[in-house]
This record gives structure tokens, sequence and C-alpha cells, in this order.
């Protein structure tokens, strides 16, 4: 039998099958092979009789990982993003199954000789030895512990005299990794309101795509739940996706909770042991419940009964770095390949998810009042242009001054948001206007004062903090906008005795950090927690009665089409963390442009008003939902090269827009950062109609593929989360 393989090499070279001679494995195995002097990892994706080249290579086979559902999705997501075959790959495996080894990681175990009493393996090993047998009546007591742990524990003699005497038994076992195996699981009774059931009953006896558009605080995921549980009735599986790492903590609790071991976990903060563990039991059934962000759309379940995305609007569903995929697109066509119901759960849907409801495409369910006694909480908005003018130069207004004070003399928390993370956004000298940027990256470096160091937040690289201008030695120094880490800084100034935590990309990059910050402010042992988005979505803290937002208008002035939308959800959703229980909540919302639209409906929290503004504005200028924009990212080390291939690229789009008809615009130029990480970076830039695109799009993927740089690379981007 003839193999045709995909080979474990990310090289658009060699991004096709290769033939090789083996036994007749069925599609989607995984084989070792000989690739030029290499070993490698490949798998299986075709099969035919006869080959026309001679002298093949053997493909040895391993195992079947890839089921044939996930064929199916490789190429809809080759076809629909032009990805590479063993990038498509890598999504549906842990990275040990693309080494040689076996993943089966085993260890010595040792236990007791069960064949024998435990008085008479005590006499073999003799009173005198009495480190043997403290070790032999620890193995009996606790039924066995792994070989490395008893030498830790009784000493390399201790152990040894056992084995040497023949009261234990030794075997290999695998010791599953249990990713946050300490989350508590403490079950809820809960009674649905009757909201809650009429959606339960209409998405469990439904077919489709459902966007469930609730409120914060309105019992989405309960819902969640019981869809899930009359899924898991039916003999069915279900994928459970959230946005961020840091919401999996808590879904996973309440999960494990009500489904015991049916859950496993799937996200890029799981090291490699607990990815494959966790991906084991989802394959071999003994799981049958996915959750996690976007990478778990890939889980390897069969009969897939229910797909949910919670916070469906958020833009990390779209990955943006190799492979690039939207995950609703992706959770789409795999729902409909297993004719699963797929729920889109948001307070603040994405303009074209709410614009398929309204034509009737999506079936829209609406949950439109809280479960808790309290309504959503009154939101105050505050003018920090008069709180300039009446003398007041703080960060914090009069309003948010009083009310952090007055809650934490109730005993209650806060939370504080500001989607900037340092000290100070950019470091500016007064006397000669120098800004300090990335010698990689066409960026302002941003001060954080903790490490005493300027950092670059697109390619890590870090400085010394400067105390004279470089440029004209003055030493004049200025601080930019403030961070998360001034604002730390200031309340514990204002407020000596509060307890703050804080929550951004600077304090979340070791492993379950993101568990351990949420688990304290949870247990109260911090009164304020200061946060960027990730502390926006999702958490429930019942002691939270005051959020204050600040900046509220910062992401309004990007020149983005969806700035509007963004700042409307990101506060919509900060105020919906208060006042989820028993307790009434307040919102305190600071902003230099109080009487933009966005806050007149944020305030009320209509969402409707809202979207039907934006969406005409978006009808009126062509912008998505309306039209497609693509863009094709060219990157290189040397500038002629990009713009070589630039030039090419825009010729060879301005054919294709000749031959099909115009453009609602097309455009080449520098992208808005110019460089980063070393590379010079151009882009041409494309509106096309939502008929038009589907006949274009593929021949745009091959104009950028026909014109790649030579020394850098290329990639074509659709409705981009990110312009710069």
């Amino acid at each position: 039998m003839i193999l045709e393989v995909i080979v474990d090499i990310s090289n658009s070279e060699v991004d096709r099958c290769f033939d090789y001679v083996g036994d007749d494995v069925p599609l989607g195995s995984r084989v070792l092979v000989e690739f030029g002097k290499k070993r490698l990892i490949g798998f299986v994706i075709g099969k035919k009789q006869t080959s026309e080249l001679a002298n093949l290579k053997q493909a040895q086979y391993l195992d079947t990982p890839i089921s044939s559902e996930q064929l199916e999705l490789l190429y809809f997501l080759r076809k629909s993003y032009n990805l590479r075959y063993i990038d498509v790959l890598r999504l549906f495996v842990p990275a040990k199954l693309r080494e040689e080894r076996d993943p089966e990681f085993s260890r010595k175990y040792l236990t007791v000789d069960d064949e024998r009493p435990l008085e008479q393996l005590v006499e073999i090993v003799g009173s005198r030895a009495q480190k043997q047998l403290e070790a032999l009546k620890y193995l009996a007591a606790n039924g066995g512990q792994f070989l490395n742990v008893m030498v830790a524990k009784f000493g390399v003699s201790a152990v040894n005299g056992l084995r040497d005497k023949g009261v234990v038994v030794e075997s290999n076992v695998h010791e599953r990794s249990t990713p946050m195996g300490t989350l508590a699981r403490d079950k809820k009774h809960v009674i649905l309101t009757p909201a809650q059931q009429d959606a339960v009953n209409r998405i469990t006896d439904g077919k489709g795509v459902f966007l469930l558009h609730g409120v914060t605080g309105s019992g989405k995921t309960e819902v969640y739940e019981c869809v899930i549980e009359n899924m898991l009735a039916k003999g069915k599986s279900a994928i459970m996706l959230v946005p961020e790492i840091s919401l999996t903590p808590q879904m996973l609790g309440l999960f494990r909770a009500r489904f015991g071991d049916k859950v496993a976990i799937l996200h890029s903060g799981l090291n490699a042991s607990e990815r494959y563990d966790e991906w084991k039991r989802l394959k071999t059934g003994e799981a049958t419940i996915a959750i996690g962000a976007r990478s778990a759309i890939f889980a390897p379940l069969e009969n897939i009964g229910a797909i949910i995305i919670d916070e469906e609007h958020d833009t990390s569903y779209l990955s943006e770095s190799n492979p690039r995929y939207d995950t609703k697109s992706v959770a789409e066509y795999r729902s409909a390949l297993n004719g699963a119901v797929l729920v889109l759960g948001s307070a603040t849907p994405d303009m074209e998810s709410y614009l398929k409801a309204s034509e009737g495409k999506y079936q829209l369910i609406t949950l439109s009042e809280r479960i808790s006694k309290y309504s959503l909480p009154e939101m105050e908005i505050v003018d920090m242009v008069q709180e300039f003018r009446s003398g007041n130069r703080s960060m914090f207004s009069v309003a948010l001054k009083d009310a952090i004070g007055e809650t934490l003399e109730r005993g209650e928390q806060a939370m504080l948001f500001l989607n900037r993370r340092g000290f100070a956004s950019f470091i500016r000298c007064q006397e000669c206007g120098y800004v300090a940027k990335c010698e990689d990256c066409d960026i302002s470096l941003t001060y954080h004062k903790e490490d005493n160091e300027l950092k670059c937040h697109y390619c890590g690289r870090r400085y010394h903090a400067l105390t004279k201008c470089p440029n004209c030695g003055s030493d004049r120094i200025k601080q930019g906008k403030i961070g998360t880490e001034k604002v730390v800084e200031e309340l514990k100034n204002i407020y000596p005795k509060a307890r703050v935590l804080r929550m951004d990309n600077d304090t979340t990059t070791r492993k379950d950090s993101y568990f351990k910050i949420l688990s304290s402010f949870a247990a109260h042992e911090a009164d304020v927690l200061v946060g960027t988005q990730m502390i926006a979505k999702g958490h429930d803290f019942g002691n939270v009665t005051l959020v204050g937002i600040l900046e509220a208008d910062a992401a309004l002035y990007f020149s983005d089409y969806r700035s509007s939308e963004r700042t409307f959800q990101l506060i919509t959703q900060v105020a919906g963390r208060a006042g989820r229980a028993d307790k009434k909540g307040r919102v305190i919302l600071q902003t230099y442009a109080p009487r933009h639209y966005v806050f007149r409906f944020g305030k009320s929290y209509d969402y409707i008003g809202f979207w039907k503004k934006e969406i005409n504005t978006r009808m009126v200028t062509k912008f998505p939902p309306y039209t497609k924009i693509v863009r094709v990212l060219v990157t290189s080390p040397e500038e002629q090269d990009a713009v070589d291939s630039t030039r090419s690229v825009y010729k060879a789009v301005r054919d294709i827009e000749a031959a099909s008809g115009k453009f609602v615009y097309l455009g080449a130029a520098r992208s808005p950062v110019t460089r980063m990480n070393g590379l010079v970076r151009y882009q041409v830039m494309m509106r096309i109609s939502n008929e038009q695109f589907p006949s274009v799009i593929g021949d745009i993927y091959a104009a950028a593929d026909g014109f790649r740089p030579k020394k850098g690379n290329i990639f074509v981007e659709i409705n981009p989360q990110s312009l710069i």
C-alpha cells in the first residue's frame, strides 16, 4: 500500500504529500518516516495502490490519533485560511505525539507483595531494619508509591533493602497529570428561572446556531451546564469555550462539581504532559466534556452534541498568529459535521452575530434580567475635564475616591479597570521631545517601576530606565499615560491599609498565576483588584459592590472602525462584575468625553440601541459585517525585499479586481507599525463586498503565495482584529 504522508515540518516548500510504502493503516494515522537524513513523525492523509516514484521508503505505523471528522476539518481550514497541512494537523494532536519516543512516560511504582500477609513481610524485613520497616508500613498504608518518592522519603539503602528482600512489587505506571487537581468542587443546587428553562429547552430540542443574549449575571453559565447535561444523557459529548485562560479555573470548578471526571481541560497554559493526558482522556472517551480557550475547539471528541462559546464577542477567538483561524467559523463547521447545536453567548454580542440573529440566520434567545435580587448596577459617569478644572489632578475622581473609601469601610470589595499595563505608557524628554522606542519595533517603550525597566509590549525586549535623555542629555524626563502599576501605587498612598492585587500580563506570566490571583481575591484576601481587560469578563465575586473604570474613552480614539463597539463591550462587561450576589452594585466610569453616544447607551446597558446605531454606521460606510476586510501583510528584515513583494502582490490583486469588479477599497502602504521584532512591515489592504468575496479570496491567497518575499514572510488576514 502507498501511503500519502504529511511530514512534521512547517515549511511551504514541503507543504505536500510524500509517498511511502506501508501497511493499510487508517487515514489519520501517525507514522515514523525517513525524510532526507532525518527520522520524522508524519501523518497519513491519503492512500493509493501505485506511485509514480520508485524505491520508496517504509513508513512505520505508530497509532491513529486523528479522526475522519478532523480530516474533513483539515481541508476546511486549508481552504478557508490558506494554511499548511502540518500547521493544521498540529492543532489536532498534543506536542508529545510529535516525538518518536513513547508519550506514555512511565515511572517505577512500588507496592507491597499482597500475596503474603503483612505480618510475614515484616518478619522477612526484620526488627533491626527500622528504616525499611517504616518504608514497608508506609507502602501498606498508602497502597503504593512511586520509587523516586520513596527514595526521597526513606533513602536509597532502605528502599533497595525492601527490593532485595522481595517484599515489594515493582511496576511501570504512567502518572496522569491533572491540571488544577486541587480546585474546589462545591456543587450548588440551582433552580432555573422560567427564562433559563425556556432557553435550555429551546437549545436542547433545536438545531443549528443559537445566540444567547443575556445581560451580565443573567445565569448563562447555568444554561450551558443544563444543555451539556442533557447532551450527555443522550450519549453525546460537548465542547465549552471561554475567551481567557483566567476564566478556565472558574468554569472548570463549576463543571467538575457537576460532572466530575467527565471534564477535561485544554489550553496553552498546560505543560506537555498535562496536555497529552487531558487529550488522551478525551480521545478514549474517559472524558466527554472539553473546556478551554480557543484551541479546545479541536478537542478529539466524537459524537458532539453541543459546542458552546462563552463571551462570543471576544477578540481572542480569532487567532492572529500562525495558524490563523476564526474559532467561531471552525465551531460552526464542526457543529454542522456532528449535527450538534452551537451556542454563542454574550451580554454584548459581536455586531455580525446579532445581525445574523436579526435576519433569522441564528436563533435568538434573550435573558434580559439578572437572577440576583438586584438589577444591573447603577452607572455614574464622571467628567474628568470638570475634575481637572476644579483642581483635582489625581487619576481618581472625588466620587471614585469616596466610593472606594466607603466600600473598604463596609468590608466589601472593589475592582478598578484600566486597559493599560505598566507604570507609564511612554517616556518623553521635555526638552527635545525624544520618546524612547524599541530598537526592533516602531513602538514606544512602557516604563515598569517595579522592575525599573523599559519594556516593549510587542517583542518583550527590555531596556534600562532612563535618567537622562540619550538625544540631548536633559534630565527632564516625563512619564506618559498611567498604567495598572501606577494605579496600585496611588491606591496604596491614599488607602495604606487596603490590600491590593494587580492582574495583567506582567503579573500572570507564571503557570497558574491567574488561578492564584483570582482565588486570593475570591477568598477576600484582598480588598481591591486592579487589572486590564482580564478582569472584565465572566468573573463572579459576590462581595464586589464597586467597579471603577479609569480612562473609559481610551479605546475610542484608535483608528479602527470597531473602536466604539469595543469600548461599549468593555464598559458593559466590566460594569457587570458589580452587585452579582445579594449586595447592590455601583459603577463609576471616568471619561474625558462624557457625551459620547457609547456612554449614553452604556449607562443604561442599552445594547439594542447601541447596535442599531452602530450597524447603521457600518452599512453606510461599508465596513464589516457588510464587507470583508482582507489584509496581505508582508514582513522582511530587508526594506527592499518587503517593498518588491508588496508591489507584486498589489499588481496581482489589481488584476483580480479588474477581472471580478471593483472592490470597495484597495491600497498598499507601510503598516501603521512599520517595524516589529526587527522586521519591516508592509501591507495591501482591501475591502470587498460579501457577495464578491468567495469568488476572489482563493486568487488573493494564490497571489500572496506566489510573491512571498525572499527573506521574509507573507500572511493573508480576513477581518483582522488588529490593524496595526
